[in-house]
């Protein structure tokens, strides 16, 4: 493919699909860079930011190539590339090396490193190096954080790591990144970008029609959170912007900085294409006016694959209101309960049937037995592990994919909400009906169960 027109005519949509170096200037970039287009000769393409990094590109300070959203590929493909650059973004190889992410995806190290290096054109530790520089800058440039605090935070392990791999991807000491962040009382200010068209009224309406008490709250404008990462608790913000969702985080560690911005990111969809769901949604006649009045409607997802699954459970059967009230009263404390404390509730705690109590604590038995509800997660072999367990069926399991896994084509025949939209559209509203008739939506299914939706 040639990449060039998309330079010359700074298109957005190819942000995060590739970077390139200029090589007169020793500068990488996006696509959409606003400064002037340099000639075909002068310009190598890349894989990856970090790629070139490695090949001594320094970041631009006018389009920040290292802050965008990422390719949408890797959001939604199911390969073990994907997987592991999703485990990536998550921190893993910060938190368990190269050998625990090996681990999480079922490969070799050596064979994990020939896959992302075909990809990416570097290793996955020049994929996570490429994450801390990231993160420090955000740490540098939003809180008055000493510099040597910044570098632990973010991953790396000396200050003299720290200060060769910030001069090396920005081209500066870490020093001359720092502005005044305007005392802002422990909160990080961020903004993480989009490719438009978003249609955010709608992703904070779902979240906030399903929020539980205690743990979150939201409407049409605002979505805010408690959050459990690896280090410690958390709590988020989020409010939409023109080009961008404004967070404003609060840690209890800032070593979670990276994967609090994973799980957000992910939480929103704004990796995804709407470009190319759209286009493919409304070519069916049904859709289509759907799709025109509302662009850019996103796949909500989660920030926690146990609690997604939790909520899918207590859901079965049951509203969206009724589901809200059980689970407001599994909650301690101001965060969803962990598998650990799921087990440890009472039954009385439950509010609900036996056999759906017992298959809460099924299912937090097989996570802390090692079964991964999230992002990095083989899909196919998730989904037949939780149709083993009692009391899980084919509408849970596919609830949990879509929201937990993030699984792009993913439709929910049996649901009520599905059949009533599919009345209203003059569509097929028996399970096997819709189900045949949205074959036609693949590898969007999702993102077409979420307008139905919408619309039930």
């Amino acid at each position: 493919m040639d990449h060039y027109p998309a330079i010359s005519s700074r298109d957005r949509r190819f942000d995060g699909r590739f970077w390139f170096g200029v090589t007169t200037t020793g500068i990488f970039c996006r696509p959409s860079c606003p400064a002037r287009t340099p000639k075909p000769a002068n310009v190598r393409y890349f894989a990856s930011a970090a790629a070139a990094a490695k090949a001594g590109f320094r970041a631009c300070r006018r389009c920040r190539p290292a802050a965008i959203p990422g390719s949408a590929q890797w959001d939604f493909r199911a390969d073990v590339t994907a997987r592991a650059f999703r485990l990536i973004a998550d921190g893993v190889v910060d938190r368990d090396g190269v050998p625990g992410l090996a681990d999480r995806v079922g490969y070799t190290e050596r064979h994990l490193h020939r896959l992302l290096v075909d990809e990416f054109g570097v290793g996955p530790l020049a994929l996570a190096r490429m994450q801390r520089a990231q993160t420090a800058r955000t740490l540098i440039e939003s809180t008055s954080l000493g510099l040597t605090e910044i570098a632990f935070a973010a991953g790396f392990g000396s200050v003299r790591q720290f200060n060769d791999t910030i001069r090396e991807v920005y081209g500066c000491a870490p020093s001359e990144l720092r502005r005044d962040p305007g005392g802002n009382d422990g909160t990080i200010e961020l903004e993480l970008p989009f490719r438009p068209p978003l249609h955010d009224a709608s992703l904070f309406e779902f979240l906030g029609a399903r929020s539980v008490s205690g743990v979150e709250s939201g409407d049409s404008e605002h979505y805010e959170r408690s959050l459990r990462l690896p280090h410690g608790r958390a709590s988020v913000t989020l409010r939409a912007g023109t080009s961008t969702i404004h967070a404003a985080l609060r840690l209890a560690d800032l070593r979670d900085l990276a994967p609090a911005v994973a799980r957000i990111r992910r939480l929103l969809d704004l990796d995804a294409d709407p470009v190319a769901v759209d286009t493919a949604l409304a070519a069916d006649p049904a859709l289509a006016p759907l799709v025109h009045a509302e662009p850019g409607v996103r796949l909500p997802r989660a920030v926690d694959g146990f609690e997604a699954a939790v909520r899918a459970i207590v859901g079965q059967q049951v509203s969206v209101a009724g589901a809200r009230t059980v689970l407001g009263r599994l909650v301690a404390d101001g965060l969803f309960p962990s598998p650990a404390e799921v087990l440890a509730l009472p039954d009385d705690a439950f509010s609900m049937p036996t056999k759906r109590r017992e298959t809460l604590r099924t299912l937090a038995e097989a996570v802390l037995g090692g079964m991964a509800l999230d992002p990095g997660a083989d899909r196919t072999a998730t989904r037949e592990a939780l149709l083993s367990l009692p009391g899980i069926g084919p509408w849970t399991a596919d609830y949990v994919a879509l929201r937990a896994l993030g699984d792009p084509d993913i439709f929910l025949p049996t649901d009520l909400g599905t059949l009533r939209a599919a009345a209203k559209l003059g569509l097929p509203d028996t399970p096997k009906g819709i189900a045949a008739y949205a074959e036609r939506f693949s590898p969007w299914r999702s993102y077409a169960q979420i307008r139905l939706w919408r619309l039930a």
